[in-house]
């Protein structure tokens, strides 16, 4: 049996404050089962906190100060971890890193730019320049860098099963010089391929189809709590968990389904187009 991998304390400030409380739970001879016994929360959320992959909520910080007579220390610092948490991503959307990486599945749609998991840095990089020029450096490097961490979730041993639908003008209407344009297309067929997920494009000739009144969706499910729909825009975002919504987007998303192109020939249009973007920087 290979040796645990313990928690890096210096890569951040939550993996500090994972690696603190494995170390008191440790110090106080509990397991991971005893110490999570009498709160609301499971097994896997506690460990995924110790090393540093989720936030700790408040009502387990006052579980765990309690069980491991820390005068408090949990629940102090508590927000100083979640506000670590959030560098680089718009408070609105500060819990959706960590949905995702606990997701059993993820299911997007991306009618105007490609989702961020699949996004390459200089795409990022243009987004950002495009949607907010004002933006000083340091805040856009802070950003890029969140972006990219999402992307290790593709790395993840138990990652969700993903699938992915995208108009096909985000692949003809490059929003990158013609050679990024194709590292853009070929990371997202990589990423695709190896992780055995689902992509399919929804053709420019379809006019009308479900959620065309709306921004960008994801339907997240889980193994230990119901799904939750997020919605988001330009400048703001929403999650939805009221059941009667959440069938309704998913029963939209089904339908969204059936109307692009398969999965295999998706792929098959987008490797043409990153050739077409190879060509043309050739030239």
């Amino acid at each position: 049996m290979p040796p645990r991998k313990d928690p890096d304390a210096s890569a951040s400030v939550p993996c500090f404050y994972g690696a603190e409380l494995r170390y008191l739970r440790e110090t106080a001879g509990l397991t991971l089962e005893q110490l999570v016994e009498g709160s609301f929360r499971g097994l896997s959320f506690l460990s995924q906190i110790e090393r540093g992959e989720r936030g700790m909520p408040m009502d387990l910080a006052v579980h765990v100060d309690e069980k491991l007579k820390t005068n408090g220390f949990f629940q102090r610092r508590c927000e100083d971890a979640a506000k670590a948490r959030r560098v680089g991503h718009p408070s609105y959307f500060a819990d959706i890193p960590d949905l995702e990486k606990t997701a059993t599945t993820i299911e997007e749609w991306a009618p105007f730019v490609i989702p961020g998991l699949l996004q390459t840095e200089p795409y990022i990089m243009e987004l950002i320049r495009v949607a907010k020029p004002w933006e000083e450096p340091e805040v856009t490097a802070a950003k890029v860098k969140a972006r990219i961490e999402r992307a290790k979730l593709w790395k993840q041993k138990n990652r969700p099963a993903y699938w992915g639908i995208l108009r096909e003008e985000l692949i003809r209407k490059p929003l990158l010089p013609p050679e990024q344009m194709a590292d853009q297309l070929e990371r997202i067929v990589e990423v695709i391929r190896s992780t055995r997920s689902v992509l399919q494009i929804l053709p420019e000739t379809t006019v009308g189809y479900p959620l065309m009144m709306g921004g960008e969706v994801r339907v997240m499910t889980f193994s230990d709590a119901p799904p939750v729909v997020w919605v988001e825009g330009t400048f703001n975002g929403e999650s939805i968990d009221y059941p009667p919504l959440v069938t309704d987007h998913r029963r939209s998303y089904d339908l969204l389904r059936a109307a692009a192109l398969p999965p295999e020939a998706s792929l098959a249009m987008i490797e043409e187009a990153a050739r077409g973007y190879r060509n043309e920087a050739q030239q």
